[in-house]
């Protein structure tokens, strides 16, 4: 089973994000983003889904540290905010980001998606 890092302050979008995929994939929880690092580094996920709003550092700076790491570089990252605006997402992409879903998630199908893209493409 695929295993999926889950970066998200916010304990309810958590939930709900473990609730869609649950019995799907593995997911492994991290609230902020020194906590994610460490976590990955010992245990290398499949794909990040990752906030962007998060507190101490944010997600932009997550994924620019995992993008540096050798062993972490080519996992996928996709963005999973409340950041809406417009603009943001060929921002987002444009900073390394392989995919970016938006905040509340309204349609689980989007997200279904979205990641077994990012794992068929990538494995």
């Amino acid at each position: 089973m695929n295993t999926i890092a889950l970066i998200e302050d916010n304990a309810d979008n958590r939930l709900l994000v473990q609730a869609i995929l649950e019995g799907l994939y593995e997911i492994v929880e991290y609230e902020t983003g020194p906590e994610a690092l460490a976590g990955l580094r010992s245990n290398r996920p499949d794909l990040v889904l990752l906030d962007i709003s998060l507190p101490g550092m944010d997600g932009t700076e997550v994924l620019r540290r995992i993008r540096e790491d050798i062993n972490l570089a080519q996992v996928p990252v996709i963005a999973l905010t409340a950041h809406a605006m417009s603009g943001d997402r060929e921002r987002f992409l444009e900073q390394g980001f392989d995919d970016y879903l938006t905040k509340p998630i309204v349609d689980e199908s989007v997200l279904l998606d979205a990641i077994a893209k990012r794992l068929v493409t990538d494995e």
